[in-house]
């Protein structure tokens, strides 16, 4: 997570970012010119994230830790990674010594969590990771080297023991919506000619025009709206059926690939635990009135700002998670929910003060209050268990909340 969260006066990208980004920028516009005039927002999203060479996750550069540009909870505290060995650990007593993680990051987690696994007794484990950048796979097979990690390309057909995704699904491509009086429109990028005027627009500068400088000739990638397709016009109908109709110029988004990867993980696990732990709401509050801007948010050199369309490329572009929307895909393909919780209360459920006890040091205290504090990870973070085969999952016997979803 950032560790700030204004964008008043942002670090300054190198010539070789520049240069990436403008690269990006112009495939991006080719896409456009290509698509008619108007991308939807969940295509520019992909690219500006998944570009092959180009987009955040697929490019070289530090994106995680203090010198990245965000920092998740395993690179906070080892700790984290011991006490989630925990519930790990017990599940594994009933399963093969298998444990999947989905999209490693750095290789923290891993990093401490095998060890922490071995020392409770685990034998025989087998670690995999599925990693779709090739730049992150690269450092995550120099971090782990000489552990029991096996990376593959994709899911395997068929998997017992446990599934581990630490924000995975917030960086899974968004459409955007904003519910107009007339209907339900679509938010998407188009890109108009030069306006010198705002060339050199920096996030803090550029206000809601989103506004993204490129290359000289180039053009100006911009938000534009059209009428929302028959498909997302009908998913914002059935969140207006819960939450009830939502006001005039609200905007948010909803993710239609969570529901598919949650369904891809359904088809390939025939036994066991998938953890998934992410920056997110139940639907009533995710979609409540007063969250009219929605949840988008992008991170950059330890700062955060809401100006997705600035230097594709060089940041990070995440949504929350609409946690009742991933319950319900989990049982329409014959997952059990186990559990959901705030971070906080999974931790403490799994021991994580007794192992600070361990080892009282003022650092280390200072990380678990990040892990677990209301006002920082502790309650934005929730942790959502499904399983098949599995009566229960450990972590859950205090603060379990499934009757929100």
């Amino acid at each position: 997570m950032p560790v700030s969260t204004t964008n008043a006066s942002l670090p300054e990208p190198t010539p070789e970012e520049r240069d990436r980004s403008a690269l990006l920028t112009a495939r991006i516009t080719e896409r456009i010119v290509q698509s008619g005039g108007w991308l939807p927002f969940s295509d520019y999203m992909h690219m500006a994230l998944y570009e092959p060479g180009l987009g955040y996750y697929d490019a070289q550069g530090r994106k995680f830790g203090a010198q990245g540009d965000f920092v998740t909870a395993p690179e906070i505290s080892p700790l984290f990674s011991r006490t989630l060995a925990r519930p790990v650990r017990q599940a594994l007593e009933a399963l093969p010594a298998q444990v999947l993680e989905f999209g490693a990051g750095t290789g923290a987690l891993a990093a401490d969590l095998i060890p922490a696994l071995q020392a409770q007794g685990v034998e025989g484990l087998q670690y995999f990771i599925v990693e779709v950048s090739a730049d992150l796979r690269a450092r995550q097979q120099e971090r782990l080297a000489g552990l029991p990690v096996t990376w593959l390309d994709a899911l395997p057909t068929a998997f017992e023991g446990v599934i581990l995704a630490n924000e995975v699904l917030d960086v899974l491509p968004v459409q955007l919506f904003v519910r107009e009086a007339d209907g339900v429109w679509e938010r998407g990028v188009r890109c108009d000619a030069r306006d010198d005027e705002r060339e050199g627009a920096r996030p803090a500068e550029a206000g809601t025009g989103s506004i993204q400088e490129v290359a000289p000739g180039a053009g100006v990638l911009r938000f534009s709206g059209r009428r929302a397709p028959a498909a997302l016009a009908a998913q914002v109908a059935a969140i207006e059926q819960i939450v009830g109709t939502l006001p005039t110029g609200y905007g948010s988004e909803v993710c239609p690939l969570a529901g598919a990867w949650i369904a891809a993980l359904g088809a390939c696990l025939q036994r066991g635990l998938i953890v998934l732990l992410d920056y997110g709401f139940p639907q009533h509050e995710y979609y409540h009135p007063q969250r009219a801007m929605g949840t988008l948010m992008c991170h950059y050199r330890q700062h955060a700002h809401a100006q997705p369309l600035w230097l594709p490329g060089l940041n990070d572009i995440t949504a929350h998670v609409d946690f009742s929307a991933c319950a319900r895909a989990a049982q329409d393909c014959g997952l059990d929910v186990l559990g959901y919780t705030s971070q906080a209360h999974f931790l403490l459920n799994c021991g994580i003060l007794d192992l600070l006890a361990e080892r009282l040091e003022p650092a280390l205290a200072g990380a678990v209050q990040r892990l677990v504090s209301e006002a920082e990870m502790g309650e934005l973070v929730k942790v959502l268990a499904l399983g098949r085969g599995l009566d229960s999952a450990p972590g859950f016997a205090r603060g379990d909340r499934r009757h929100r979803l």
